[in-house]
């Protein structure tokens, strides 16, 4: 399907909404008249088949306590599985939870002691930081390389860090945040491998699974999995719906998904998930596809269009657009541009909030993190910015 058949670059004015990304930019960037490309969501409606589904629950009235624990959600999900990654799901370890970081943060305590160590590649997802250190854990960092556009695991590296005895968990993000890696069944056949070989189990965030771009190919954890594990995952980053809350995972062990459910409903007292989450996930599951698949194609061009925009500017970046995400890691250390210094110039200058690579850890120093989930008009704008506030510094 074309992108044609949904429009868009139609801007949706998101100010007023109690938005994160426009109203509360000024939280992490100081000031509040920005343009902002940084918190992973998008500025477009979501697919006109969830909004149809929740406008017609509204109108039914009554918004009463729910469940998930029935066939329209799990078998949902059953048919998003096996037509997206032809892969077969047990529909005995599908859990809900509110969120998929409330799910890894659940699980971490499940799992690990205070003061163990809870492994990850980096650079990472920030919020993977915040969990594993607000629960009084370590961090294990297990550095990924990059090699001209790729990026590739450290094997010898991350086998001396498992055989640790107190690393106890990896925590990892598939596809990877920020850098975009799409893991090949290999690789994740080998992480796997080499968890069970020194009993770490692994919780697998795969809330990008759906955008995964080019010959590349996602693969779903359950599909690798040895010993215990748990795959976390939500329709909100595909269909820009995680205002509504709500995420879904598989949990391999019986006694351990029993563990986790009990702490959901006895102890944290989230017995009933949010209805219009449920419902959205339903709708975007069995009747959304074509609109992600017209999504999927926009998205592309987005990054097609920052690459083509950076490397007419500067030919020595030779960037390229990642495997999967719609977000544009970019790497300006060829440039020897200073972080904090380009900071300055793209906020006080440029009027711009662009996600700085160190927010993802000193592995993520001198790149930038630039959400093109936005109009064409929007990441024109953004990335001519960005150009001009490095040539400022040049």
């Amino acid at each position: 399907m074309s992108s044609t058949q949904f429009d868009f670059s139609a801007v949706v004015d998101r100010h007023g909404t109690w938005c994160t990304q426009w109203d509360y930019v000024a939280d992490r960037f100081g000031s509040a008249d920005l343009l902002p490309f940084t918190i992973s969501d998008m500025d477009f409606a979501t697919a006109p088949c969830i909004l149809d589904a929740l406008q017609k629950r509204l109108q039914h009235g009554v918004l009463g306590y729910s469940r998930w624990k029935h066939d329209d959600f799990i078998g949902a999900i059953e048919h998003w599985y096996q037509q997206r990654f032809s892969s077969q799901i047990d529909r005995e370890m599908v859990v809900y939870g509110p969120s998929v970081i409330y799910m890894v943060a659940q699980l971490i305590r499940q799992w690990t002691q205070p003061g163990e160590g809870v492994l990850t590649f980096t650079p990472a997802y920030d919020a993977f930081f915040k969990v594993v250190q607000g629960n009084q854990r370590e961090i294990l960092a297990c550095p990924l390389d990059k090699n001209g556009n790729d990026w590739t695991l450290n094997v010898p590296l991350l086998e001396e860090q498992l055989a640790q005895p107190h690393c106890t968990l990896l925590l990892l993000c598939s596809p990877h945040n920020p850098t975009g890696k799409v893991w090949t069944r290999d690789e994740l056949m080998l992480i796997a491998q080499l968890c069970e070989r020194h009993q770490v189990r692994v919780i697998s965030d795969e809330i990008h699974m759906d955008m995964v771009w080019g010959d590349n190919k996602h693969t779903p954890w359950n599909e690798v999995a040895r010993g215990e594990w748990a795959l976390l995952t939500s329709g909100s980053k595909s269909f820009n719906i995680p205002a509504l809350t709500g995420a879904y995972g598989l949990i391999s062990d019986k006694t351990q998904r029993e563990a986790y459910l009990h702490q959901l409903k006895a102890c944290d007292g989230l017995s009933s998930p949010a209805v219009l989450a449920v419902l959205a996930h339903v709708s975007a599951y069995r009747e959304g596809d074509v609109w992600l698949d017209a999504l999927r194609e926009y998205l592309q061009d987005n990054l097609r269009y920052v690459a083509d925009q950076l490397n007419a500017a500067f030919p020595q970046l030779n960037w390229q657009p990642p495997q999967s995400t719609y977000l544009a890691w970019i790497d300006l250390r060829p440039l020897g541009i200073d972080d904090k210094l380009l900071q300055k110039e793209l906020i006080e200058h440029q009027k711009v909030a662009i996600m700085p690579g160190y927010t993802y850890g000193v592995e993520g120093e001198g790149f930038l993190r630039l959400n093109v989930g936005c109009p064409r008009s929007k990441v024109a704008l953004g990335v001519a910015k960005l150009i001009a506030g490095i040539r400022a510094l040049q």
